[in-house]
């Protein structure tokens, strides 16, 4: 997710806002449209994704499940228990557990994702008998989010390492609405999963952000994270970055480059982070990058790039740096670009290091490389050098886990 901007919908204006508000809604605050995101859900590709792994039945049931809600706390109820459904049933059909539904393939992220907006959307129509104020809407919105992506249901057992892997959603949907991202659908796939490493088992816990600059504005990566961090062995933020390549990014800089995002936002300005006065430019991987680049970990070359764009100290222009940042400058773009791939990891390495872990807990961020369809294919949804390029991703990304893990005991 290199240099690739969230309209703030109902969802940005709250983070867990919804229990103080009045339970009737005013005329003035009738149920808002669909989002830029959500409105793409009725285009032929997401039906068809949704249909062959049989997933599209799950808006439907989920707004018969909301229309029996006669307040807002069983309406509240309702909205967890079934985005936490979907999660499982999305990382349980990735690990092969349970009916395929159709026959998209096992390894896609996509049906969760589509599912996903179409849950969102029923909450944002949604008028209820009992009244539904932009508060209480927005916090209905915020709890199916956090519990749809994993980011609620991640336990860890006692006597094995416990490593945090995050992915993101697909993106760049108005350039080919058919894509998929790989760090989703590596994060489906590793859920709960046991890896075993020289230093013994390690525990998988994995969650989904979204492309949506609101959500990280408003703080979705540090509630995640921030409980558990102090708790983990290690953690990586992954994303996909270039084409044919894995990348282990040296350096996060603290910039948002003007990118749309899935909502065709795209903010130009410094992350905005709690304390700014105390905002670095940069922060650092803790990675074990050297292991992990010396590592035989799949097909694809995995690189350590220390490359940054900066504003040099007393300069006015931004300029490349191949070895990284120089004293005193501002950041322009980490390794990992000016797009939320690097602000993840800029934001999760900042949180590490605020909570007194830089020399404890090894953390960062990696690139997958860019998933593609097979040669000539404009118009299916998927193919088999598809399916195979997403599959070898997540094989790879689960070794480099493993050599991270052994890595960072060394």
């Amino acid at each position: 997710m290199r240099s690739i901007r969230v309209r703030i919908g109902v969802l940005g204006l709250a983070l867990v806002a919804g229990l103080s508000a009045p339970a009737t809604a005013s005329a003035a605050e009738a149920a808002p449209a669909p989002t830029v995101e959500e409105q793409r859900l009725d285009r032929a590709v997401p039906q068809e994704i949704l249909r062959r792994a049989g997933f599209d039945t799950v808006a439907p049931e989920f707004a018969r499940a909301l229309g029996t809600a006669r307040s807002y706390a069983q309406a509240r109820h309702i909205v967890v228990r079934e985005a936490s459904v979907l999660w499982r049933r999305a990382v349980d059909r990735a690990q092969g557990r349970g009916p395929a539904g159709g026959d998209l393939s096992r390894d896609d992220d996509r049906p969760l994702y589509w599912a996903r907006l179409g849950m969102t959307r029923e909450v944002r129509l949604w008028e209820p008998k009992f009244g539904l104020g932009e508060a209480r809407r927005a916090g209905l919105l915020d709890a199916l989010e956090q519990a749809s992506r994993g980011q609620t249901s991640i336990r860890y057992a006692a006597g094995v390492r416990r490593v945090l892997v995050t992915g993101f959603d697909p993106f760049t949907l108005d350039r080919d609405v058919r894509i998929s991202n790989p760090s989703g659908a590596s994060a489906l796939a590793l859920d709960g999963t046991v890896i075993e490493t020289e230093r013994g088992p390690a525990r998988v816990e994995t969650a989904v952000f979204p492309v949506r600059w609101a959500d990280f504005t408003r703080g979705t990566v540090e509630r995640t994270l921030r409980p558990y961090l102090p708790e983990v062995d290690l953690f990586t933020t992954v994303s996909q970055g270039r084409v044919g390549r894995f990348d282990v990014e040296r350096t996060n800089g603290a910039w948002r480059g003007g990118f749309g995002d899935n909502d065709n936002i795209g903010p130009t300005e410094t992350i905005p982070v709690t304390d700014p006065a105390s905002q670095p430019q940069w922060t650092t991987t803790t990675l074990p990058y050297s292991k992990i680049v010396a590592a035989d970990t799949g097909r694809f070359p995995v690189y350590d790039n220390t490359s940054v764009t900066e504003i040099p100290a007393g300069g006015t222009q931004a300029v490349v740096r191949p070895e990284g940042p120089t004293p005193g400058s501002t950041a322009r773009a980490g390794g990992g670009g000016d797009y939320l791939s690097n602000e993840i990891a800029y934001r999760a390495t900042l949180l590490r290091d605020r909570l007194g872990l830089r020399d404890v807990v090894p953390g960062g961020h990696v690139h997958t490389p860019v998933l593609q369809f097979g040669a000539g294919n404009t118009t299916q949804v998927t193919d088999p050098e598809f399916v195979r390029n997403r599959l070898d991703i997540i094989a790879q990304v689960r070794s480099i886990l493993v050599t991270a893990v052994e890595g960072a005991g060394s």
